[in-house]
């Protein structure tokens, strides 16, 4: 009987390939001609793993290790290879991945409860042990089973954060990973084989280490950065779910179901309002901070922090003035462009710096002073406020992402400034191996207050986000360790509530559109979590921001 042939369009070129060809056997032929590593393919608008096969005709793109899919692809399968190196060697200890920070994870060891801090011999024993998988090119061997099966082989194993997980899972089944007999279950694709991870390494870091990866340069493990106050940010926030019984999705989902949520959701405003209160009170023990500079990623809810920290201010005797860094805008026709011929908003340098240190030391000095306000619709600077004096009480409270930048505010002295780094640092895991991407946070957030207060599509959202966050890593993360204080925005429960609002605007994103694989993965994130409904959200809540219905004017 004849092969049956597929036609597979690659590169422009229309080629045949036998039917059951695999993707890999088809990315070995074009490997060569690519200047990364293809760790899937997308066929027809939708990703596919290496393994699978080709059953009909079709378009096909290669995707690499540059790419967002290829890069998470390629740490979530460098995790796998980790945990099952680990469960080889230390069979008795438990390994979690806790938080992303920089290029990395940063990993524990667990016994009973208790950290197991690694020393380097132990730490050189598990990366020779990786390294060996990988020489070996192992199989990463995945299977689809019942969810109920797979809950029962989790259990068997006493892995209680998968089986608390699958307990809410509306799939009847789950695809499960195993490599060398060790079997997990991660949210999202795999490579087919240990061959594909190359570059790794282990660092020692705090009490546990960091399992660094890749960054721009796909085949080189970038350098790990110490960002000290950001770790004992996601490390304070992480410990405050534990003490809440919520270090997971699961365990979240079980306050859920219980009824207990209303409880859970005024706990942690009443904690998050100590600690804006702390912030204050730190901000009014020295008179001589009359610039409060607040700077955080897009979606971190820098509006509603600022007016809930002025609100603390004021209750701690001082007189907040709100500023934001989008008036000290160049006028348009000043403003820099971009390497595409556009006005590069983001910059620095569209700041008028001169006038804002002017206008900031002429306050300090005791004079009065008119500050401009932006009129975007014009593009030019205007001054119609009334005059403002800053007496003994004065602060001023200034949002923008350039805040923690000193090349902002370099003519004003050290100790009249204060400043503070805001972000939602999602402090909760999927599960002990599988950690929540604080970024997926904040797209979803973005998403949902954008689709209420400027029209905007999910898929307009999505074309864009890649933009914002190349704009935060060159203008934003650079300076987050010069804060005085770091503050998390993140909600234990946010995604629980976000998820009513974000699923119907994911749901409209065709499946022929360049987002959908995007769309379809966030939907598969969100299914993970319970809903909660939004009008249990207090009014001043910084959630309010994006759900709609701030006491604020946000």
């Amino acid at each position: 009987m004849k092969q049956q042939m597929c036609k597979i369009t690659i590169q422009g070129t229309e080629r045949e390939y036998p039917r059951e060809t695999t993707f890999q056997q088809i990315a070995d032929e074009y490997q060569s001609q690519m200047e990364n590593d293809i760790v899937l393919v997308k066929f027809q608008q939708d990703l596919r793993e290496l393994h699978q096969s080709v059953l009909r005709d079709g378009e096909l793109e290669f995707i690499t290790t540059a790419e967002k899919p290829g890069r998470d692809t390629y740490r979530r399968s460098v995790t796998l290879l980790m945990e099952a190196a680990a469960w080889k060697l230390y069979p008795n200890l438990e390994l979690l991945v806790q938080h992303s920070i920089g290029q990395g994870y940063y990993c524990e060891f667990r016994h009973a409860d208790a950290i197991c801090v690694p020393d380097q011999k132990m730490l050189q024993a598990l990366k020779e042990k990786m390294q060996a998988f990988v020489e070996a090119d192992l199989p990463i061997v995945k299977y689809n089973m019942s969810t109920q099966d797979a809950s029962a082989r989790f259990r068997q194993m006493g892995r209680m954060d998968k089986v608390r997980l699958m307990r809410y899972r509306r799939s009847s089944r789950v695809n499960v990973y195993e490599l060398q007999e060790f079997p997990d279950y991660y949210y999202g694709y795999m490579v087919p084989g240990t061959g594909y991870l190359k570059y790794f390494d282990l660092i020692p870091y705090q009490n546990g280490f960091m399992l660094m990866f890749p960054g721009k340069e796909t085949r080189k493990v970038a350098d790990f950065e110490v960002t000290d106050k950001l770790f004992n940010t996601l490390n304070d926030s992480a410990q405050w779910g534990i003490d809440m019984g919520i270090r997971t999705v699961g365990e979240l989902n079980d306050v859920i179901a219980a009824g207990r949520i209303q409880d859970m959701i005024l706990v942690q405003e009443s904690y998050m309002e100590q600690k804006i209160g702390d912030i204050a009170e730190t901000i009014a023990a020295d008179r001589r901070k009359k610039f409060v500079l607040i700077a955080g990623p897009s979606s971190s809810g820098k509006t509603t922090f600022s007016h809930r920290l002025s609100i603390q201010m004021t209750a701690h005797g001082l007189k907040p003035h709100p500023i934001s860094l989008d008036d000290f805008y160049c006028n348009r026709e000043e403003t820099p462009l971009d390497e595409n011929g556009e006005y590069d908003f983001e910059c620095l340098e569209a700041l008028d710096i001169p006038l804002f240190n002017q206008c900031m030391t002429d306050l300090l000095a005791g004079k009065e002073v008119i500050l401009p306000v932006f009129n975007f619709k014009t593009g030019h600077r205007e001054y119609r406020q009334k005059p403002l004096k800053l007496g003994a009480e004065d602060v001023l409270v200034i949002e923008g992402i350039h805040g923690l930048n000193e090349k902002l505010s370099y003519e004003l002295p050290k100790e009249n400034k204060y400043k503070i780094y805001i972000s939602a640092l999602t402090q909760l895991n999927i599960d002990d191996h599988n950690n929540l991407s604080t970024a997926d946070g904040r797209l979803i957030r973005r998403m949902v207050r954008d689709a209420r207060t400027r029209n905007t599509s999910a898929r307009e959202t999505l074309t864009r986000w890649n933009s914002v966050r190349r704009g935060e890593e060159k203008n934003i993360f650079p300076y987050q360790e010069e804060a005085d204080v770091m503050f998390n925005s993140a909600l234990i429960y946010e995604l629980s509530v976000l998820k009513l609002y974000a699923e119907p605007l994911l749901f409209s994103i065709d499946a022929d559109c360049p987002e959908y694989p995007e769309a379809k993965r966030l939907l598969k994130f969100l299914d993970y979590f319970l809903p909660v409904p939004g009008e249990n959200i207090g009014h001043n809540s910084i959630l309010r921001e994006f759900i709609g219905g701030s006491c604020f004017h946000v």
